[in-house]
């Protein structure tokens, strides 16, 4: 037993250092007992004791070496361990820092693909698995969600997890929801196990949502509301119906008993009746804008009442209030510039309202500028107020509404090119009005001819002029017309001069010719409206064969007046020359010797 001392202690020395007896220490130590066993068993018929002893001495101060060799190989290798491990650990973190590195400069740009049920976004995912676009794992779990969802059976614990080497399992039961891996931590900024305790408990909710919401009493529930909101809307058309009938009434009433006529400046505008009619109607306006708003807010409650609809509900809500809104806001934001408009309209108003003084004190004679004639007064002011209000309209165009907008840039083109197309006629009109008017060729009043066409001027305007022919005819002239054709303003040398009226007249040589000027004179005195000064006179204009061509000239001054005075005054020369027993028939002679004398007749040999 002795022997085996040795042994024993080298055994008990293994058993209760367990963790440094590993690996190859194991082994050498198993390999030394075996050894040790076979030599002991060899040697020991023929050794005495004191030898064996010696031996065995020997044997384990061999054993204690070998052991302590062991230990420090041991030590070695779990050096070289540590180092592998921390050089792993290193390049993992480097790893995991690079695609976190990657995942932030794709975030910006990538976007997220979004777990929709039933229309309600739970979560994005962005990173693929297994072969599974985010797109295609997004249809999946959004489908596991609406089959889970709609078990009536369906108890909120079911729902765990089931974490594996690379990635954690969200499952209900032994279904699988949805699978979380490292790169979907990653993207979320954040652990595993924290993402999936995350979207499991969504998962959770939602599906919880769901099971209530598809419950029996939640149906019954939701018929119940519904009636009870369209009965509601019944009692209220029935309210606003019979509100609206009494106020019908009362109108008829007030009109038949207080109602007055509006009447402005003499005129009656709208009698009772109309008035009383037009006050019914806006009633009737009123009466349907309240039901169109009533059933506006009524049928989005409708709709959200059943979770099939209640999306579709929200659509048709936001549908009304979304134009609603935006007027709002447009017009809220319009308002600065509406000032601005109200500013610059204002300032150009009051500078019209003093050139138009300045103007009409000038045109009254009350103002006089060398050089510039009242006349010009009017058209000058129409002249510059269009230029200010042009310049209005282009101070104003960009504040407008939708200025900036294409389409009313391109109406706006659109409508210029028309104009511009289709006025050149119109333009030149215009101009030549304006022209005229600086020219002073005649006012209005003066008895002028334009062509073919005599007559008083009645009216002038920026495109036309208008004249009064002796037969009270109106003709209206295009200012472009008079522009590129003769006129002739009676008016204008009648004012000035004395306007010249004449008649021709022929008569005999047998007829003195004083008593011819003095008859001719004599007559135009006699007429009204010819001046006797400067004194009517003869001029003999031709001498003729048998009689000789008289020509009576007399100064009028009242232009408008002459086809009047003429005609008086042929009718006093017929007087006169009758008085005095001169016959207005001049003679002439005829020659017919041609007829009686003899005809020569060339006879051909």
């Amino acid at each position: 037993m002795r022997r085996f001392t040795p042994f024993l202690f080298l055994f008990i020395i293994m058993i209760a250092c367990p963790p440094i007896a590993e690996g190859q220490f194991i082994k050498r130590a198993g390999e030394m007992l075996q050894t040790a066993f076979e030599e002991n068993a060899a040697d020991t018929a023929a050794l005495s004791a004191d030898e064996r002893a010696k031996l065995d001495s020997i044997r384990l101060h061999e054993l204690t070496l070998q052991i302590q060799e062991m230990k420090l190989n041991e030590m070695a290798l779990r050096s070289e361990l540590d180092d592998a491990r921390g050089k792993h650990h290193k390049e993992d973190s480097l790893k995991r820092a690079e695609q976190l590195h990657r995942i932030d400069s794709l975030r910006k740009v990538t976007p997220g693909v979004p777990v929709v049920v039933n229309e309600d976004t739970l979560f994005l995912l962005y990173a693929a698995k297994g072969g599974y676009s985010p797109i295609d794992r997004a249809e999946m779990i959004s489908e596991a969600v609406s089959k889970i969802g709609n078990n009536h059976r369906l108890r909120k614990d079911s729902i765990h997890t089931l974490v594996n080497d690379n990635y954690i399992d969200i499952m209900y039961g032994d279904r699988m929801i949805m699978t979380v891996t490292e790169q979907d931590a990653l993207w979320q900024g954040t652990t595993q196990e924290d993402l999936a305790e995350r979207y499991g408990r969504i998962l959770s909710n939602k599906i919880e949502y769901m099971r209530n919401e598809n419950s029996f009493w939640q149906i019954i529930r939701r018929g119940v509301l519904f009636i009870l909101v369209l009965f509601m809307q019944f009692l209220m058309v029935k309210l606003i119906n019979w509100l609206f009938r009494k106020l019908r009434r009362k109108i008829v009433d007030f009109r038949e008993n207080k109602l007055k006529p509006v009447v402005v400046r003499d005129y009656e505008l709208l009698n009772t009746h109309r008035l009383g009619e037009l006050l019914i109607w806006l009633s009737n306006i009123l009466r349907y804008l309240l039901l169109l708003i009533l059933l506006v807010f009524t049928v989005p409650i409708l709709f959200s009442i059943f979770p099939q609809t209640e999306n579709l509900a929200l659509k048709i809500f936001f549908y009304i209030i979304d134009p609603i809104r935006m007027v709002v806001k447009s017009v809220v934001e319009y308002v600065p510039n509406l000032f601005i408009i109200a500013v610059i309209w204002y300032c150009v108003k009051y500078i019209v309202k003093g050139l138009r003084y300045i103007s009409e004190e000038i045109e009254r004679g009350n103002l006089k500028i060398n050089g510039f004639y009242p006349e010009w007064a009017h058209p000058t002011f129409n002249i510059i107020r269009f230029l200010l209000y042009a310049f209005m309209i282009a101070m104003i165009y960009p504040y407008l509404p939708g200025a900036e907008s294409g389409v009313f840039q391109g109406i706006s083109v659109f409508v210029g090119l028309i104009v511009s197309l289709g006025s050149s006629t119109v333009i030149s009109n215009f101009i030549a009005g304006f022209v005229i008017t600086y020219m002073r060729p005649f006012k209005t009043g003066d008895f002028i001819k334009v062509k073919d066409t005599i007559g008083t001027v009645i009216e002038k305007t920026p495109f036309v002029t208008r004249l009064r022919t002796i037969k009270n005819e109106v003709v209206t002239i295009p200012n472009s017309f008079i522009m590129s054709s003769d006129t002739v303003n009676y008016s204008a040398s009648a004012r000035e001069y004395g306007l010249i009226i004449h008649t021709t007249m022929t008569m005999c040589y047998d007829v003195p010719w004083r008593l011819v000027h003095e008859l001719l004179i004599k007559s135009a005195l006699q007429t009204e409206g010819v001046l006797s000064q400067p004194r009517p006179f003869v001029l003999e204009m031709e001498l003729n064969d048998f009689y000789m061509s008289y020509q009576l000239n007399a100064y009028i001054k009242k232009a408008s007046d002459m086809p009047d005075i003429t005609s008086a005054l042929l009718e006093h020369i017929q007087d006169n020359f009758k008085d005095a027993g001169i016959d207005l028939v001049a003679t002439h002679f005829y020659d017919h010797r041609a007829d009686s004398l003899p005809r020569y007749h060339k006879h051909e040999e």
